[in-house]
This record gives C-alpha cells, structure tokens and sequence, in this order.
C-alpha cells in the first residue's frame, strides 16, 4: 500500500473536526476496525474514512454510539432494515418538530407586536402545535 493510501490519527480526526482521543474510543468501543501499526502508529485506510464518515453522519442524525455500533455489528441484513426504519421515524418526527418550531421563529422574526404571546397569528400557530385546535369562543379549552 502506497503512504498516500494511508493516514495518521491526526490526519484523520482532523478531516472530521474530530480529537484523535475520540477515534481511539471508537476503536475500542468496536465502532471502527483498528489501524494497521507501523512503528507503534496507527495507519488508517479508506475504509476508515467512510466508516467515520458514517459514525460521524449516523451522529449527526441523533444515533447513540451504542445504536450506531448495534447497525454496524448486526449479523442480518433485515434486522439493520429493521434498526434504520426505526430511526427514520424518529428522524421524520424530529424534523416535523424542527420545522414547526422554524415557523414559529419566522413568524416571531416578522412579528411587530410587543407582547408577541397575544399576537393572534403566533397564538393561533402555538394553539395548533400544542393540540388545542378546539377552543371555545371564550378562548377556553373543552
């Protein structure tokens, strides 16, 4: 294998923004293979790249190294579908709760009322995110 095919620990946290403590944690927690040694150092390949590049987007996405390392450990292709459909889920939920709490920031951002809480387009938006769709005309919930 030719030395540019290879890197240092160094190298490789740094193209993730990452502190080399953090690979040798991964290493040990079984996440990612061990580099080959040469001279006591550690030389990580391709292979590693796109597998930290998959631990470092799985996080990203909201996993737990444990549910990161349960997908890539498990020995049959269905139960990794089964895992992965389980997390979209809760990804789709995630990102419905992320945009609406982006469109109430967008509508604060907008808002020129002083009290933006008796706003009426903010507090029918919050009504509607908090459930409570059927209020009375008293502004009373039934």
């Amino acid at each position: 294998m030719k030395s540019s095919d290879w890197m240092q620990i160094g190298q490789l946290a740094e193209q993730f923004n990452l502190a080399p403590h953090v690979l040798r944690h991964w290493e040990a927690m079984g996440l990612l293979a061990p580099a080959a040694r040469v001279n006591g150092r550690r030389r990580y390949t391709r292979d590693h790249v796109v597998r930290v590049l998959t631990i470092v987007r799985a996080k990203a996405g909201g996993m737990s190294l444990e549910q990161i390392r349960e997908i890539l450990t498990v020995s049959s292709q269905i139960e990794r579908q089964a895992l992965l459909r389980q997390h979209h889920t809760e990804l789709e939920h995630r990102l419905q709760e992320i945009s609406a709490s982006k469109a109430l920031i967008e509508h604060l951002m907008q808002c020129t009322a002083d009290d933006f809480t008796q706003c009426p387009d903010y507090r029918r938006m919050a009504e509607s995110a908090a459930g409570l769709h059927n209020l009375d005309k008293d502004d009373c919930v039934t």
